[in-house]
């Protein structure tokens, strides 16, 4: 059978024939489903459109099809093995295919798969709820499970603001947030972000908030305090990422600043919200970044790593303080919630990676790893041409580079595309390449990571 070459074509959705004329269409291959790695992406072209990403462009950059996992290594279609240095996206922490995570799943799976927490409850939701308790940075904290990070967001602001409502405090119904913040891409996530990443044509839609500058500015604290002062009466929240605005290029603060807006925002009366999806479960090193800053927010955005990666999770956190005030009449309660949320197998294989997380010692291990990172970052990475700057916190990392003048994100792409051909799978944010390997990542993995993206660097330097 002939090869059908896709990169360069463009994708018709009534193709449905390969040059030999075999159909690869609606119908699927006719021949053996591993098939070749062009094949598959012709049939993912026909049917599956991809988040953040041009489809007429899809193949300029060499996507992988992913059909296996093994530790951290996914194996694609053509069985060739990638490093997973994104994370998939920065969910898995241990990696893929963890026994112990597998076997968590299946034994819920004997149990029930999922029954609404609409009103109801199930076991693995609550024995997951008294365990997060356990660790979360919130005082006597309260759960409530969403499917994704936008969503938890979604869910804290509407939180927000029905806590002031609900004591009668009119006008307390905007927020603050950061200029490079990202929270998601829900219409109210959108809102309290920044633009990029295409918001500009959902502006219409997103409703109007206070937006200081973010730490990119040395002065943000500073010019941050001085609008909570005067806002303070109509501040619902202020919603930071606590050390790290990761979606942005990995742009980092000091942690003491987030103490000093933590009692900022007490002093003035304004509930503080940390979004902790992208740094939250060992990425900084310690379990949340809120013990890093000293900091109990009043509301807490968790997801990403909450299952390992396995399956889609997220929660909302409130302090008693917050919940209470949604107790007594019907219409002081919450009337949000989502289909999935608290599903009993995400919750299963949830509880399971925090016991890992603990008994394996993943964080020391992340300690561990950052030293290295700093090292080979500084040894080999700052000196190549075109990298404008490094930053990063544990295993959190972007290495800034030199766009081009025509097209920014090229060069950022072409990184990728070039590590990503020679076994080290990275997707970049613009020209900001990220490295977010799992958690578990050994110090070999480490080297052979930085290796590969130096020799990306001098390739499209």
């Amino acid at each position: 059978m002939k090869t059908l070459s896709l990169f360069g074509m463009n994708n018709e959705f009534d193709r449905n024939c390969m040059e030999d004329g075999t159909s690869i269409g609606r119908g699927g291959l006719a021949a053996d489903p591993m098939g070749t790695k062009e094949a598959w992406i012709y049939r993912d072209m026909s049917h599956v459109w991809h988040g953040f990403t041009q489809m007429s462009t899809f193949t300029d950059w060499e996507p992988i099809i992913v059909e296996s996992g093994d530790g951290r290594y996914l194996i694609d279609v053509d069985g060739k093995r990638y490093f997973d240095a994104i994370s998939s996206l920065w969910v898995t922490t241990l990696g893929h295919c963890i026994p112990e995570l597998n076997k968590a799943i299946i034994d819920q799976l004997g149990r029930i798969a999922h029954s609404t927490l609409l009103g109801n409850g199930n076991v693995a939701v609550v024995e997951l709820a008294e365990q997060l308790a356990q660790v979360v940075p919130v005082n006597s904290p309260h759960f409530l499970f969403a499917s994704d990070g936008a969503s938890a967001v979604e869910q804290g602001i509407k939180i927000a603001f029905q806590y002031w409502h609900n004591q009668g405090a009119k006008g307390k119904n905007t927020y603050l947030s950061f200029t490079d913040a990202y929270h998601g891409d829900t219409i109210g996530a959108m809102s309290i972000g920044d633009k990029g990443f295409g918001t500009d044509l959902f502006d219409p839609l997103r409703f109007e908030i206070i937006r200081t500058p973010g730490y990119q500015n040395k002065d943000w604290l500073e010019l941050a305090a001085r609008s909570i002062t005067d806002n303070a009466h109509r501040i619902a929240a202020v919603v930071v990422e606590p050390i790290v605005q990761a979606a942005s290029g990995m742009h980092i603060t000091d942690p003491a600043k987030l103490a000093q807006l933590a009692e900022i925002c007490t002093r003035h009366g304004v509930l503080l919200v940390f979004d902790e999806v992208a740094t939250g479960f060992g990425r900084t090193g310690v379990l949340f970044a809120s013990e890093l800053c000293g900091v109990q927010p009043d509301i807490l955005c968790i997801g990403k790593g909450l299952t390992g990666g396995y399956l889609p999770m997220s929660a909302t956190v409130v302090s008693e303080a917050v919940y209470a005030e949604f107790l007594g009449q019907n219409e002081r309660a919450l009337y949000h919630g989502h289909s999935y949320g608290g599903n009993a197998l995400a919750a299963a294989v949830a509880k399971r990676h925090l016991e890992l997380i603990n008994s394996w010692n993943v964080l020391d291990n992340v300690t561990t790893r950052a030293k290295e990172l700093s090292y080979l970052l500084e040894e080999r990475i700052r000196p190549c041409k075109g990298v404008r700057d490094i930053r990063h916190a544990g295993l959190m990392c972007g290495i800034e580079v030199d766009p081009y003048a025509d097209v920014p994100g090229k060069r950022g792409k072409e990184i990728c595309a070039f590590a990503t051909r020679n076994g080290i799978l990275l997707r970049p944010l613009g020209d900001v390449v990220v490295l977010m390997p799992p958690l578990t990542t050994t110090a070999e993995e480490l080297e052979m990571v930085v290796a590969t993206v130096q020799e990306a660097l001098v390739a499209n330097g």
